[in-house]
């Protein structure tokens, strides 16, 4: 099982001639310690079914649980020694024992990392770390019917829509369930 997720470098240019940026995430497994960030994450990003302190303690503790964390490290000049490291987003995943799926129970990009590549970094593990256990022959995840960005990540993956969950969020929502099989 992957510890860390090999930094992804990427580079932004504006249009203007300012100087180049790049960044480089690493993914993680979520400790204790990161509770704080992880619920401060969760308050941002979502409106609706959050996930509290308590349970996400829950979570870290659970054998059956696997919570990655993306940190997105920012040099305002490539080679620079000025950087800073932001918790850009995590992901959950739930594990059964003697089950053959996977569920990707939540996922969450900070805002300021959204399109930096952190989501599919985190997926990217998730991904491996079930191609790498025998045992796991799919994964699944639900989201929003109105979340674009997101559905187009994970069909690039290779996710497919397998259901349509009408009223499926606290807010009223539609979701979607997809499924990939490994």
């Amino acid at each position: 099982m992957p510890s860390q997720q090999k930094p992804q470098s990427a580079s932004n240019r504006s249009k203007t001639s300012a100087p180049e940026t790049a960044h480089s995430i690493t993914v993680r497994k979520a400790q204790l310690s990161d509770l704080d960030k992880l619920v401060a994450l969760e308050n941002r990003v979502f409106t609706y079914d959050q996930i509290g302190r308590r349970s996400f303690r829950y979570l870290l503790q659970r054998p059956s649980v696997q919570v990655w964390v993306a940190e997105l490290t920012h040099n305002s000049v490539p080679g620079a020694e000025d950087s800073a490291t932001i918790f850009a987003g995590y992901t959950i995943i739930l594990t059964r024992k003697n089950s053959r799926k996977w569920r990707v129970y939540s996922l969450a990009t900070a805002p300021e990392a959204r399109g930096k590549g952190a989501a599919k970094a985190l997926m990217n593990v998730v991904q491996e770390t079930a191609e790498n256990n025998p045992n796991v022959s799919t994964v699944s995840l639900e989201v929003k019917c109105d979340n674009a960005g997101a559905i187009a990540l994970y069909r690039n993956l290779g996710f497919e829509v397998v259901d349509v969950m009408p009223n499926y969020y606290s807010d009223g929502s539609d979701g979607y369930r997809l499924q990939i099989s490994l």
